[in-house]
């Protein structure tokens, strides 16, 4: 048995639809045909009057009346109104399906690795930030160690200096002093030979005839008194009666004077003499 067939039923918009399309022709027919009548406008009647021609009399000519303005068109009558559509329905609302325990699941394990991964994204940040704070602080630290070496080698390259400064002054007291300790000690030791050479030329019996000035020179060996043990010629002036007269004059001057200091004392002497000193 076959099924029945219904012939399909119109819904409400539909036929708001086929009403609205229908007044729709409807006033595009009557703006058509008023707009056919207002372009045809029918013809007004003319009148004319015959008269007898009259005797020609000079009369002034008449001015010419203006024309008369044409007649104004008349107006179109003015289009029916529109009915507003009525605005169009809501679509129904379609809820959306609700999702399954695996969708739910597959989001609660997609949101989990999402934290996760942000999780490990902010602690390698964070580490990273705690490795650049280290190594600023470690190159700051670095930076002091070096300032603080720098200023330890200068503080050490000066200290080195000062002393190297005193010691060179020192050295130069030291210098000064000897200089002045030898120069005292060798004027000392000239006034002292001077005033042995001085007893012994009083002693000496200078011979007759002495061409010249000849030197002779004597080694002499004394006692911390003063007393000659030892004379003997060193060099002869070559006049030998001059170095014979010099030696008896040193054996004579025994004890010969004493330094004024005992530091000055020596037990031999070289001893140098000229006839005219």
């Amino acid at each position: 048995m076959r099924p029945s067939r219904h012939p399909p039923s119109w819904s409400t918009g539909k036929w708001i639809a086929a009403i609205l399309a229908l007044a729709v022709h409807v006033g595009f027919v009557l703006f058509l045909i008023f707009s056919v009548t207002w372009q045809n406008p029918k013809p007004e009647p003319v009148t004319a009057e015959l008269y007898a021609p009259p005797v020609p009399v000079a009369e002034p000519k008449p001015e010419a009346e203006p024309p008369k303005p044409a007649p104004e068109p008349p107006k179109p009558p003015p289009e029916a109104a529109k009915p507003p559509p009525e605005p169009p329905k809501p679509p129904p609302k379609v809820e959306p399906p609700r999702p399954s325990k695996a969708e739910i699941a597959l989001k609660e394990k997609q949101e989990l690795e999402r934290r996760k991964e942000q999780a490990e994204r902010e602690r390698k940040e964070k580490e990273k930030r705690e490795a650049t704070k280290r190594e600023a602080a470690q190159r700051e630290a670095e930076k002091k160690q070096q300032e603080e070496k720098r200023l330890a080698e200068a503080r050490e390259r000066q200290t080195r200096e000062a002393e190297a400064l005193r010691a060179q002054a020192e050295r130069e007291r030291l210098a000064l002093q000897q200089a002045a300790a030898r120069a005292a000690q060798s004027k000392a030791i000239e006034d002292y030979i001077r005033r042995i050479k001085a007893k012994v030329t009083g002693n000496v019996n200078l011979p007759p005839d002495i061409a010249g000035n000849p030197e002779a020179i004597f080694d002499v060996v004394q006692l911390p008194t003063g007393e000659i043990i030892d004379v003997q010629l060193k060099k002869s002036s070559g006049v030998r009666a001059y170095d014979e007269a010099v030696q008896r004059a040193i054996i004579k001057s025994s004890p010969l004077p004493l330094p004024g200091s005992p530091e000055l004392f020596s037990r031999s002497l070289t001893l140098r003499f000229r006839p005219k000193d």
